[in-house]
């Protein structure tokens, strides 16, 4: 496995392979998910490529930009292991030099959920998408539903700029609790992480009161919300029943639907979400 910091060796690296390439961007702290997403892109490609970049611009001034966790040696062995190709790892200041200041707006996608609680966020995931992109030349990318609007996002952005990019969507990994992986799972106290499980219960008997037939999205919603009522010390940023390309709210689930939600657990800000699958 190479790792490499420069733009100009991993396109070197890149131009040395043959076949089909599997890339996954990450911001490292590697987990499970991240580890799945790597597995598939071997199965469907000839090699696999692995960015770890903590990126600024998605970071808004008052988020945890410099606390985010970071474990970049256990990171590469993880990847070795999983028979990773090569792995970039720049610094800001390779992916934005001095005098950088284009960014890519995606639209009506990016602004609600994430978008209106987050504003420049999706910003910033576009943009960099867009230069890791541009830098590794994938056949395929692999991200994870558990950002679900991001990955609405992506397919909006390669779709409208014509990005000769497969973009795979990965189901979800848990644990065996059912609690969504995600990096920011490390800043869960033991009792933080049991409490979050209401999470995934509230989702879980939404979709089941689903398919017992019930259609109007605000009763889903206050099903959902008062699961998560029980614990006091939550705090809701939003409970969603949207359409899963577009994002537009629901009326009525009479179609596909995305049931998503965002929740503050403790310090911890935590998403999850699941797809109603009508076709």
């Amino acid at each position: 496995m190479q790792i490499v910091s420069t733009i100009a060796d991993a396109r070197k690296i890149r131009a040395s392979l043959n076949g089909t390439l599997g890339f996954v961007p990450t911001m490292g702290f590697l987990h499970e998910g991240h580890l799945s997403l790597v597995r598939r892109a071997r199965e469907e490609c000839d090699a696999v490529a692995v960015s770890i970049f903590v990126n600024p611009t998605q970071f808004s001034p008052n988020e945890d930009l410099n606390r985010y966790p970071r474990a970049l040696e256990r990171d590469l062995s993880l990847l070795k292991e999983a028979g990773v190709s090569f792995v970039f790892t720049p610094d800001a200041g390779e992916i934005y030099p001095p005098g950088f200041s284009t960014s890519i707006d995606v639209g009506d996608v990016a602004k609600p959920l994430e978008g209106a609680v987050r504003p420049g966020h999706f910003s910033g995931v576009a943009t960099v998408v867009t230069k890791l992109f541009n830098i590794i030349q994938p056949t395929k990318a692999f991200f994870g539903q558990k950002d679900a609007q991001q990955c609405a996002v992506i397919r909006r952005l390669v779709t409208d700029l014509n990005i000769p990019v497969d973009v795979v969507i990965c189901d979800i990994v848990r644990n065996e609790k059912g609690l969504a992986l995600s990096s920011r799972n490390s800043y869960l106290t033991e009792s933080e992480q049991e409490r979050a499980l209401l999470l995934h219960d509230s989702l879980g008997k939404a979709q089941e009161r689903i398919a017992a037939g019930e259609r109007n999205a605000e009763t889903i919603k206050t099903l959902i919300s008062d699961i998560l009522s029980k614990d006091p010390d939550f705090s809701v940023d939003y409970i969603s029943v949207a359409d899963p390309d577009s994002l537009t709210e629901l009326d009525s689930v009479n179609d596909d639907a995305l049931i998503s939600l965002a929740v503050k657990v403790g310090n911890t800000r935590l998403l999850d979400n699941i797809l109603v699958r009508k076709r």
